[in-house]
């Protein structure tokens, strides 16, 4: 067991708090207190201390991916600065005191969650990754590994299908598990490039592209204009907005952040 710190105040169930909010997330579990995920094939707990968190097994391959999933890749204090600009984001910080947007660790996981919630409720999609995962995913006590491309990549359309994929979408999953690209490499590259990669595979579009480059790789400028959560909160708080996309530029250099925010005070408000 070790101890990672975490810059304070430090909200860790409504950090969170998405693992849970649309359903249950097989591979980012909740179980007595602690969030539950297999990293590097062990079972690892986290639960909230003083100072941080404590993580339970703790050594140098799991601690990188415990900061990635608590979001511990983002600097707050100058984003809180920036905020107090603005009243709709200062009121979402004074709201959501300690709230640190999580990341998703691995890019796979990202890219298939991004097509599961693809012209979905997110409360369906939660269900068909979970799905996923259980199939074909390694179980472990509480947890379950979120699959690798390689298992995936050795799949049939109609597994896929069978748990609640659309044809189309199964294609997509299938497609980027034996897509000729280093998703590693990714992390090395600008936001456009990035992008460019990205939508060169069937199924991922600007959306999935943009969250990726929020929820995976922690960029800044992203703004995924496109998510219909994130139009809902930038029309509620800001009335006066007649274009979402060009209205990011108003949030300059912090767009992924007041996005966070913004859809994290729609849900608590």
């Amino acid at each position: 067991m070790g101890l990672l710190a975490v810059p304070q105040p430090y909200d860790f169930e409504r950090s969170l708090d998405r693992f849970t909010f649309w359903g249950v997330d097989r591979a980012n579990v909740w179980y007595e207190g602690g969030l539950h995920r297999v990293v590097d094939g062990r079972e690892v707990r986290i639960t909230p201390a003083e100072g941080g968190v404590e993580v339970e097994p703790f050594d140098e391959a799991i601690a990188p991916v415990v900061r990635k999933l608590l979001g511990l890749e983002f600097d707050l204090p100058p984003f809180f600065a920036f905020a107090q600009r603005d009243p709709v984001l200062a009121d979402a910080v004074r709201l959501l005191p300690g709230f640190r947007p999580p990341l998703a660790p691995d890019p796979f996981e990202a890219l298939v969650s991004s097509i599961t919630a693809q012209q979905v409720s997110l409360h369906s999609a939660y269900a068909v990754r979970s799905r996923f995962i259980d199939r074909f995913g390694v179980a472990f006590e509480h947890a379950v590994a979120f699959p690798t491309r390689e298992r995936v990549a050795r799949a049939e359309e109609q597994e896929l299908t069978a748990l609640g994929f659309s044809r189309r979408k199964a294609e997509y999953v299938l497609g980027i598990a034996r897509a000729d690209l280093d998703f590693d490499e990714l992390d090395t590259l600008p936001d456009d490039e990035v992008e460019a990669r990205l939508t060169s595979l069937r199924g991922l579009g600007e959306w999935s592209a943009d969250w990726f480059l929020a929820r995976h790789l922690a960029r800044p400028h992203a703004w995924p204009a496109g998510d219909l959560g994130l139009r809902k909160a930038v029309l509620a708080f800001y009335p006066d907005v007649t274009d979402v996309r060009a209205a990011g530029v108003r949030f300059d250099p912090f767009q992924n952040l007041s996005a966070h925010y913004l859809l994290a005070a729609l849900r608590y408000r």
